[in-house]
């Protein structure tokens, strides 16, 4: 029998089994968003949290504990960090109104966002969220191409429109992905073998002549540049470039979605692409764009650009607004003046030695993987990738959780662990990590 797999909202999910362990005021909570939100509820972990407050990498609960955040990266810079909130706070104050007039703040966000992205995607689209900019992207690969086919990867998650989650297998409980969209295994190992790159060059190849016998020609190739819901694949540094180009060779373009590696998570690079040598078509980014602000992006060529709204054109009302543009030249200043991108390398590096010895003592952890601070800790009965073991995982997940540190899951059969805290994670919070993830193990 193949191993289960997992859509991404059940990853980690509250079932309603655990609402036992909860306080009384937690419990009238929990009813109270079930009864406002209904099916569409979802919540972290067998007793979900009730939060009050967080700065940093902690969070607060009502019952007053405190937890080290090792999951979140929406407050990437840290929960609550105060050069944000009072840059929202002071252009709030100011004026905040649609995008159809000239605000200075505006133009000096983006050309402070262009410095970090190659020279040739010089032209920026700002709008509210990951999901309209990865819809966004495929809008402009069509046009670009005259393709409608695109390649993502087994469980690849893009966003929540009606558009992007057609290329979100991750997000699908039952059946399958459209005729236009093609999957291929992330590249790993397990799936390519030795050669990683070249593996997964061909099955991008043969994706790309698949849909081409279908009678769908190529938009193009779209990649999270970490693989983050398909279990954080990040080595070989260059792995992406060989698929690009037989991407590219099919007549499609490459979306980077740097809504989850972006913003010098990985360390070496501001983007995930970096790693792999690459420059992008068009690069798609978000969550944290503005730190917990609600803004997110693309950036591509003028010539792609300009041939969509020949044809369309776009408007966002709220898409770079003053306020986006306040709290999103806070996010890079702090990067920079924190040296955020720097410890992240650092601490991460020593993050992911630790983790491997743990994974030398305790037969469970078949591999530790990542770059930066966005590591995967998989768990496999003995040791074996080829027998994934989610049950581990979510009782490691929700033992770290009663342990006082959050962490998370990826990957197509929820035996990975995600660990992809604030980027202003320190050393001393990384052994608490460790320590805890070894303890629970132990348990």
């Amino acid at each position: 029998m193949p191993p289960e797999t997992h859509d991404v909202l059940t990853l980690n999910a509250f079932d309603g089994r655990g609402g036992g362990r909860l306080d009384s005021a937690t419990r009238a909570l929990l009813a109270r968003r079930t009864r406002n939100f209904g099916a569409a509820s979802v919540l972290f972990y067998r007793a979900p949290l009730n939060l009050v407050r967080a700065e940093g990498v902690w969070v607060h609960t009502a019952d007053g504990r405190r937890y080290l955040d090792a999951y979140n990266n929406v407050p990437s810079v840290g929960h609550s960090h105060p050069r944000v909130a009072k840059a929202i706070a002071e252009q709030s104050g100011r004026v905040s109104v649609s995008t159809r007039y000239l605000q200075e703040v505006i133009e000096r966000y983006a050309e402070r966002l262009k410095a970090t992205l190659p020279k040739s995607l010089s032209n920026i689209v700002l709008v509210c969220s990951g999901s309209e900019a990865n819809d966004l992207a495929l809008r402009l690969a069509r046009q670009a191409t005259s393709g409608v086919g695109f390649i993502v990867s087994e469980a690849a998650y893009h966003g929540n429109t009606a558009a992007v989650a057609e290329i979100s297998p991750a997000a699908l409980k039952r059946g399958g992905v459209p005729k236009h969209v093609r999957t291929v295994p992330a590249p790993c190992r397990q799936a390519y073998g030795n050669d990683i790159a070249g593996g997964f060059a061909a099955a991008v190849a043969s994706a790309a002549a698949a849909l081409k016998k279908s009678g769908v020609p190529l938009a193009g190739l779209i990649c999270d540049t970490i693989f983050s819901s398909d279990g954080i694949h990040a080595e070989p540094c260059g792995l992406l470039a060989p698929a690009v180009k037989a991407a590219r060779a099919a007549g499609g373009v490459f979306i980077a979605d740097e809504v989850q590696p972006g913003f010098a998570r990985t360390g070496e690079h501001m983007w995930g692409f970096g790693r792999h040598g690459l420059t992008p078509d068009i690069v798609t980014m978000g969550k944290p764009m503005g730190n917990g602000f609600p803004m997110a992006g693309v950036a591509t060529r003028p010539g792609i650009l300009t041939k969509f709204c020949a044809a369309t054109g776009y408007f966002n009302t709220f898409g770079g607004s003053p306020v986006a543009a306040a709290a999103g030249l806070a996010v890079l200043d702090v990067i920079a003046d924190e040296d955020l991108q720097g410890n992240a390398l650092r601490v991460g590096d020593a993050l992911r030695e630790r983790l491997a010895e743990l994974a030398q003592r305790d037969g469970r952890i078949a591999a530790v993987r990542g770059a930066g601070l966005f590591l995967g800790v998989e768990f496999c009965r003995a040791g074996d990738l080829n027998q994934p073991d989610p049950k581990t995982a979510s009782c490691v997940i929700n033992g770290m959780r009663d342990g006082g540190v959050l962490i998370g899951a990826a990957g197509r059969h929820a035996n990975v662990l995600k660990i992809r805290p604030p980027l202003c994670l320190t050393s001393a919070h990384a052994d608490l990590l460790v320590t805890a993830l070894a303890a629970t193990l132990a348990a």
